[in-house]
């Protein structure tokens, strides 16, 4: 028996995913609970929700009898079709990877730990933008508080390689090992059936920069028999450019959107600034990201796009497709 997962669900589920505190994450699963059909084809998913709303109290709870010392806390909100979140080792080249794809201007130097708070910059991409967020480097022995919590509320990761040092491989693996320390694992793909609740599974692309240094195509070697298996794997170059518009588009592409534009009926389509949607998404989901309201208000909508004709009324289930044009009809 289907789900059948109403859109009110599905939108509380990616609220979850992106929350950063017990708080947070305990309130979208008490709304995904309440969201929830109650029926034999959700009898799996009403038990995995019990257990992650037990395991959730348990953490508010103890955070509660057991309030974090006073530290710095940095809270980057998502802007554009997603954010990513930029990881490294020292000198990996994350700041550089961020000037050269954004306007942002964050200080960049050939020596270690340059990168002292987070910075952000929108990346270009066609008619749409990408959040990228610089963060302080990783070693095993150091790993600001905050970055977990930035991973946890992010689309993606970037962890940044760096082809210029024999250790950089090796590096890139222990910025993955300390991460795990702290519950946040890095993964190519998100497990269909996570067997850990508590643990965050980030989706993650491996960056391996400065391809044009003296002996970068034998460390590259160790990259592909390291990370091969496990992630998409982009060589270029910030400093000189090899190889940045197809990092580009990678990391677009890796964010699984699409660009949907908004049509007033008797007007031109509004093609300035689009809305991205996960791929897949049904008109009444493109709906409740136009506004929350629109979710029961919609009777139906015409398309221009693919697989349509121009102006063709669909219902609220037909599934949307790159470039579509959408008119709404409350």
């Amino acid at each position: 028996m289907p789900a059948n997962l109403t859109p009110q669900y599905l939108e509380a589920e990616s609220e979850f995913r992106k929350a950063q505190t017990a708080d947070e994450r305990l309130e979208c699963l008490q709304k995904m609970w309440k969201e929830l059909p109650k029926h034999k084809g959700t009898d799996k998913l009403q038990a995995e929700l019990k257990q992650k709303i037990s395991e959730a109290k348990k953490e508010v709870d103890h955070d509660r009898k057991n309030p974090k010392k006073g530290g710095v806390s940095y809270k980057i909100p998502r802007q554009g079709a997603g954010q990513i979140i930029l990881l490294g080792a020292p000198n990996a080249g994350k700041s550089q990877v961020l000037a050269r794809l954004t306007r942002a201007t964050p200080e960049v130097a050939p020596y270690p730990f340059t990168t002292r708070e987070p910075h952000a910059g929108m990346m270009d991409w066609e008619d749409a933008r990408v959040q990228l967020v610089d963060t302080p480097p990783i070693t095993a022995d150091f790993l600001e508080p905050y970055v977990g919590s930035l991973i946890r509320g992010a689309d993606a990761t970037l962890l940044l390689v760096d082809l210029a040092d024999d250790d950089g491989p090796f590096a890139a693996e222990t910025v993955q090992e300390k991460l795990a320390t702290v519950k946040t694992v890095l993964t190519g793909e998100l497990p269909a059936e996570p067997q850990d609740f508590s643990i965050h599974y980030a989706r993650t692309i491996v960056g391996a920069n400065k391809c044009d240094a003296a002996g970068a195509n034998d460390r590259l070697e160790i990259v592909r028999e390291m990370f091969g298996n496990r992630f998409l794997i982009h060589v270029f170059s910030a400093e000189h450019g090899t190889g940045l518009e197809e990092l580009r588009t990678a990391l677009y592409k890796f964010l699984n959107v699409i660009r949907v534009y908004t049509k007033q009926p008797g007007k031109p389509a509004d093609k300035n600034a689009p809305f991205t949607v996960p791929t897949g998404s049904t008109v009444i989901d493109f709906a409740g990201r136009v506004h929350k309201d629109f979710i029961t208000g919609l009777k139906n909508a015409r398309i221009w796009g693919t697989g349509v004709f121009d102006g063709q009324p669909v219902g609220r289930e037909h599934v949307l497709h790159d470039k579509d044009v959408v008119e709404l009809h409350m």
